[in-house]
């Protein structure tokens, strides 16, 4: 195998994966019993820093979970469950992918919802896969979106070709956008807020993409969803994004879940499988497969994508986050993440050095320059158990703030800036 894919041993195969949290071995000597193991590991795992105070988002957001999600997913009848291809037996796990299917909807203002993806990078550049044809192979996507989306959907895209359209000061440049649409562009895929924070023109957007024959796939934070304008109000084809703020924790970077919803229109084209409803021969409510990973049984190259499963345990924690919330508790998540951080802008910015990089609205980041090395500041934060921005470059810093910041730890924040930097 390793011949057939060019490398000469199995390190090759993570090499993605960054060395400096790379793992060649635990030292684990022979004979050891079960405690003496377990004591052991706990030592390992208590060299992990767990910060109280956060200050970093860029695609991974810190939120309050109610103890109602650990308890609903905690069961073993859910746990334990596997892929539902026979409903006779499934409909607990058919029921529970149903609700969060209409659950998405409601949050997106979107037709039909799938069963989930693997993540947010996976939805977008599965969303972008679902609007290109033999016609239309070109994909835009906005130089605004998260990094690792943008290379998500370029590994994906392979084949094809795909267009990065440049920023002006922290938005999309439209004027570049327009330049680039045309009769071979199938789609454009941007993010609202995008990875700065931002809030796009979208309805601006919108409109260039539909004069241009083309498709709007839309990225949203779903917090946002809940106070903005929602990608089936902007006329979105195809709405995406990462569902871990849905009362999934940070989990040092997962399990997380990818959703994707869609207009009836392209409902065919939505990959992986959708759970409907129906009624039984006694006609009883029931839940079946209506449209299932079509990928494992037609031939491949009629089929739109490869992925063949879905993220149930982690669908299941954001419909159990949704439904405790409800409708007035996503507003007032969403309010107070949009609040504080317009608090933490003006504290930090108050300090000598520290001024915003964008002008316009935002939602829960946003971006400051400052007067040393970001790198430092950062560094220095650590040391005094704060996990700051996330230092975009020397003199950038990508900061957030959710309903879990309090106006102390924001306060203690601009005390130990104040103290970093002189």
């Amino acid at each position: 195998m390793l011949n057939a894919i060019g490398l000469e041993s199995p390190d090759g195969l993570f090499m993605a994966i960054p060395e400096p949290i790379r793992i060649n071995g635990i030292n684990l000597p022979e004979g050891l019993s079960e405690l003496a193991v377990s004591r052991l590991m706990s030592a390992y795992a208590d060299e992990n820093t767990v910060f109280k105070s956060v200050f970093r988002g860029a695609g991974a957001y810190r939120h309050y979970i109610p103890s109602i999600v650990k308890s609903v997913v905690g069961k073993e009848e859910f746990l334990t469950a596997y892929t539902p291809y026979q409903a006779e037996i499934s409909q607990g796990i058919l029921q529970s992918i149903f609700e969060f299917q209409t659950m998405i909807c409601e949050l997106t203002g979107m037709d039909a919802a799938n069963a989930s993806v693997y993540d947010g990078a996976t939805a977008a550049a599965e969303g972008v896969a679902m609007c290109r044809d033999k016609m239309r192979d070109r994909a835009l996507i906005a130089g605004t979106a998260n990094p690792m989306t943008i290379q998500t959907v370029q590994t994906y895209a392979a084949g094809g070709e795909v267009l990065v359209v440049k920023e002006a000061d922290g938005r999309v440049d439209l004027e570049a956008l327009k330049k680039l649409l045309n009769g071979r562009s199938a789609c454009l895929y941007i993010q609202q807020p995008n990875y700065y924070g931002l809030f796009e023109d979208m309805d601006a957007i919108s409109e260039a993409v539909r004069a241009a024959g083309a498709k709007l796939v839309m990225g949203v934070h779903p917090i946002a969803c809940a106070v903005m304008k929602t990608p089936g109000e902007t006329g979105a084809d195809v709405a995406v994004g990462e569902g871990q703020p849905l009362g999934l924790p940070l989990a040092f970077g997962g399990p997380y879940l990818g959703f994707m919803a869609t207009t009836k229109a392209m409902v065919r084209r939505l990959p992986g499988r959708i759970a409907g409803e129906t009624t039984d021969d006694g006609g009883r409510r029931a839940f079946v497969l209506t449209l299932q990973a079509r990928e494992q049984h037609i031939r491949r190259e009629k089929s739109l994508s490869n992925i063949c499963s879905n993220q149930a345990l982690c669908a299941m924690a954001a419909s159990a986050y949704m439904a405790a919330m409800g409708r007035d508790g996503l507003i007032e998540a969403a309010e107070q993440c949009h609040s504080k951080a317009h608090y933490l802008r003006e504290t930090i910015c108050a300090l000598p050095g520290f001024e915003p990089v964008h002008g316009g609205a935002f939602f829960n980041e946003f971006v400051t320059a400052c007067p040393i090395s970001a790198g430092m500041i950062s560094d220095s934060l650590v040391k005094k158990g704060i996990l700051g921005g996330l230092p975009l470059d020397e003199k950038r810093i990508l900061w957030c703030a959710t309903e879990m910041n309090t106006k102390a730890e924001m306060d203690a924040l601009a005390q130990a800036l104040s103290e970093v930097c002189s």
